[in-house]
């Protein structure tokens, strides 16, 4: 049993009734999510074929048509309304970028203008995650994240998978899905009226819906032949959607490395992949031509668009750097011991380490200002041993701990008020571990405020794009990489560089940097 499952499991914390005090987990407590129609960028329809044309820069039609006036009669679309702020607020909110925002907008432009149906219209939103994914609601309702952003090494590759996602709209299967949704009404009615006051609520209820956002291979299938055919005829290199496919295969394989990696939000989670599927793929790109000759990649542009885009954790979730969580928002910090490994969730920030040894970290707001010692033994922990809790100070701060036991595991419970908020750490330990105390320790001795300049000097993570100069070679480009301990393999895999691959001065590439 994995970590995550085993914290999951145990029956010892006990969480409270969900509301909207409650923090649905340390890596969001600052973010104030809203729940806004996706405006990230507003597609619009030219007005003669001529115009819809493809041409290697495509500007806004000087005549627009409006896409919320196309779509306000269209039952489709308001499918598509009604889900997506669910959809939005299970992926971390909208990413907010003028350069990126204009670069999707020229690539899903230029497809529009080709498509089975011109006349749709589309909203694109670009998503706040690090995952890689991209998928449609009925209504033109279209999304991708800038984890995708990132893995793609042109527009070609991007307009790849949007063109995909337009073949699923314009071939309806999103109405064809709506009828199969229709028999998880009731269960989605529990979880909204359970949670429905809780932002955790609204994700739960969105990762349903994406569960179910599933096509079925035909679709699939249907969609990649109508995504290819989009693909020549709008210019862009057809064999992009075959070698994206490679690229996603590739990055599946990179993080299944680390098994205790989430992807349940991911492309491959809900789009099938395999072999064949690409080498169909490449067979439709053939009718436009031979593999490398034909169809405009888009690359310097592409790369123009992206560079300095975020990747990774957002300001909004903190920063996992090492063995050291950081949130400027929240001004906290603190250390897991070596050898342990940080996961900054949505639901929580949880580490694993050796021994089978868990961590899990969260919060909420401290609306009553009761003693901790009466927070912590008033019901949101079962198993609590009442003889352990103890009132202590954690770096100036009041603070709380107690032990408790459940089925096969011991636990140290500690509570920390900072300001208006209480957070939490549970350590979870086979029965009888003597690492118990002692990784409680690491934690709450590290446990501190972050300095002004600690604050200040906390930067994200972004996508550079840099020349290669004489003298450098992918090992020492890599070495350069931040925010990963397979700086190799990560540098090859965001550059789609194969094995046995070399770079020359002169080539534009991707590092990860502040």
């Amino acid at each position: 049993m994995t970590w995550r499952a085993r914290l999951d499991s145990m029956t010892t914390w006990k969480f409270p009734a969900p509301s909207s005090d409650v923090l649905s987990s340390a890596c969001r407590l600052a973010r104030r999510v809203s729940f806004v129609c996706a405006t990230s960028v507003a597609l619009y329809g030219c007005q003669s074929i001529l115009e819809q044309s493809y041409q290697p820069s495509v500007a806004p039609s000087s005549n627009p048509q409006i896409v919320d006036e196309v779509q306000k009669n269209d039952p489709r679309a308001a499918m598509g309304a009604r889900e997506h702020p669910r959809i939005v607020a299970s992926y971390g909110g909208e990413y907010k970028d003028a350069k990126t925002e204009r670069l999707v907008a020229r690539i899903a432009g230029a497809l529009t203008a080709v498509s089975e149906n011109p006349s749709q219209s589309y909203r694109i939103t670009i998503l706040n995650s690090p995952a890689i994914n991209a998928f449609a609601l009925p209504g033109g309702y279209l999304y991708v994240t800038r984890g995708l952003l990132a893995l793609a090494n042109d527009a070609s590759e991007v307009a790849a998978v949007l063109s995909h996602e337009m073949g699923h709209v314009t071939a309806n299967h999103g109405i064809e899905r709506q009828k199969r949704e229709e028999a998880e009404v009731i269960a989605s009615r529990v979880v909204a009226e359970v949670l429905s006051s809780d932002i955790a609520g609204k994700q739960a209820l969105a990762r349903g819906k994406l569960r179910l956002a599933a096509f079925s291979r035909q679709q699939e299938l249907q969609a990649d032949v109508i995504g290819v055919r989009m693909l020549g005829e709008a210019g862009y290199d057809p064999y992009a959607a075959a070698r994206f496919l490679d690229s996603m295969a590739a990055y599946s394989r990179f993080m299944s490395v680390d098994p205790e990696a989430d992807q349940s939000l991911d492309f491959l989670s809900s789009h099938p992949n395999s072999a064949q599927r690409i080498e169909l793929a490449r067979d439709h790109a053939r009718a436009f031509g031979q593999e490398g000759k034909v169809g405009d990649t888009g690359r310097d542009y592409y790369l123009d668009g992206i560079d300095g885009l975020l990747y990774g954790d957002s300001p909004e979730e903190g920063y996992v750097r090492g063995q050291t969580f950081l949130h400027g928002g929240l001004g906290i910090r603190f250390d897991v011991p070596p050898d342990f490994k940080i996961d900054n969730k949505v639901e929580a920030v949880m580490a694993t380490g050796p021994g089978d040894v868990a961590i899990r970290f969260d919060g909420v707001a401290d609306n009553q200002s009761q003693s901790l010692t009466n927070y912590i033994s008033s019901g949101w922990v079962t198993g609590l041993d009442p003889s352990t809790i103890q009132q202590v100070t954690v770096n100036g701060m009041e603070a709380a701990t107690a032990r408790a036991s459940a089925d096969r595991w011991d636990f140290d419970v500690t509570v920390i008020r900072n300001n208006a908020q209480i957070f939490r750490f549970l350590t979870a330990v086979p029965k009888g571990s003597p690492t118990l105390q002692q990784t409680a320790e690491v934690l709450r001795a590290s446990f501190r405020r972050m300095t002004p300049e600690e604050t200040a000097s906390l930067k994200p993570l972004r996508v550079r794009v840099v020349k290669v100069r004489p003298g450098e070679n992918i090992t020492t480009l890599a070495a350069r990489m931040m925010g990963t301990d397979r700086k190799l393999d990560l540098f090859k895999l965001i550059n789609a560089l194969p094995t046995g691959a070399s770079v020359s001065p002169g080539d534009r590439v991707k590092i990860i940097a502040e």
